[in-house]
């Protein structure tokens, strides 16, 4: 199975992790000309060699308007110089203020700028997604609603170019597992908009929370709110690192100096499709939905990360039918599951039970046919291999031919075996 692993000993910022992402590939240099043409007005990525404790690895430059935010925002002493978007009151007044340095953002306004960029519309879904992780952590900690939550323009482009950039990195890589180690958050004080806050930070803390975090001797802010918001959407889990042949290295490289390498490193290669992983397992009863209202919210549980969603008739109290609705999720997907159980069922209560899955190593491939090319899914391990042709390939030729199903599927199954 293609496994990426994240070493998040010394924390995780947006810039680190697009770095260590970028390593990864053969052809670095292409992609930045791809990262730079997505359409992110004002903002121009860049990077450069750095060298800590000896590692050398790359370092990120976001400018905005030839600027990096450091260089604006002065007076912010991050340990990875990355802006807290932390919303501003709406008391001060910015009628006379034409710099767009000093503008602001609601999260509506970044839909807007997502919607326009040159990326796949997965991409766009994975940037909004982690986005609003973030401005939902920013709306609890000030006790707000999300559309009162205004980002300051420069600290948006900053957190929306390093979003994009490692959303776009990960269509890119396309690993099937993503683990990652738990993560170093630093410790003491910070500096920011508000005042000097605790490390983590609360955005960042919040967005933690259900993710195995750590503290120590450094002091300073390891792990920003976006740095956090990104490992949280595309962990599959949290551990140490699971065996795997190693393809490619990447090192992802901070601002600061400490007596450790202040980096993110990122390990792509393979590990064996026979290994179990945890799962989780979460359960309901329902006697009081429909079976169109019932469709709908498994399409939303799968949307929120599940990997298996289903159902089973089963028999409630004072004799009524009902549905076992369950879902199959990562430890690191359980929020967002959860939340979406209750926003869209009517349960008051979900069970959630600890379980392994194992899962056979697959891949698709292009087929050549007697109908054309065709998708297939290739699955082995444990002594057995599968083939499978693609349902949409077998439909689409069944249209085209007029033929049944089954038929296609025999033809096709014939020649590629």
């Amino acid at each position: 199975m293609k496994t990426l692993y994240l070493d998040c000993g010394m924390g995780a910022a947006g810039d680190m992790l697009t770095a260590a992402l970028l390593e990864l590939l053969p052809e670095p240099d292409t992609f930045m000309e791809r990262l730079n043409g997505i359409g992110l007005r004002h903002v121009v990525f860049e990077k450069t060699k750095a060298c800590k404790c000896g590692i050398t690895g790359t370092h990120m430059h976001v400018l905005v308007d030839g600027k990096e935010e450091s260089e604006i925002l002065a007076g912010h002493d991050h340990v990875h110089d990355h802006h807290h978007d932390h919303d501003h009151e709406h008391e001060h007044n910015h009628e006379h203020v034409h710099d767009h340095e000093h503008e602001h953002h609601s999260l509506a306004s970044i839909k807007e700028i997502i919607d326009g960029l040159n990326v796949s519309e997965k991409v766009k879904g994975d940037i909004l997604a982690v986005y609003q992780i973030i401005a939902e952590a920013e709306a609890h900690v000030h006790n707000r609603e999300i559309h009162e939550i205004h980002f300051h323009e420069v600290g948006t482009l900053d957190a929306v170019a390093d979003v994009a950039a490692v959303c776009l990195l990960m269509e890119q890589l396309a690993p099937e597992q993503v683990v990652a180690s738990p993560v170093h958050v630093g410790s003491g004080t910070v500096h920011c908009a508000h005042g000097i806050l605790p490390v983590p930070a609360p955005a960042t803390a919040f967005i933690l929370r259900d993710v195995p975090i750590y503290g120590g001797e450094i002091k300073g802010e390891l792990c920003t709110p976006t740095g956090a918001a990104l490992l949280k959407y595309f962990t599959n889990r949290f551990g140490k690192m699971p065996l795997m042949r190693t393809e490619a290295i990447g090192y992802g490289m901070g601002n600061k100096d400490f007596p450790v390498a202040n980096c993110v490193r990122a390990m792509l290669g393979e590990t064996d499709s026979q290994d179990s992983e945890t799962m989780l397992e979460l359960s309901v009863n329902i006697d009081d939905m429909t079976a169109e209202q019932l469709a709908y919210a498994m399409e939303r549980i799968y949307e929120a990360g599940a990997v298996e969603v289903f159902t089973m008739p089963i028999g409630m109290k004072k004799n009524r039918p009902g549905i076992l609705l369950q879902a199959i999720c990562a430890s690191g997907r359980r929020e967002a599951v959860v939340e979406a159980f209750f926003q869209h069922t009517s349960t008051i209560g979900i069970r959630e039970t600890e379980t392994r899955r194992y899962v056979l190593k697959r891949q698709i491939r292009e087929v050549e046919t007697s109908f054309g090319m065709v998708h297939v899914k290739y699955s082995e391990g444990y002594g057995v291999t599968r083939k499978k042709p693609e349902y949409e390939d077998l439909a689409r030729i069944a249209r085209e031919k007029g033929l049944s199903l089954a038929e296609v599927q025999e033809v096709i199954m014939r020649e590629i075996s």
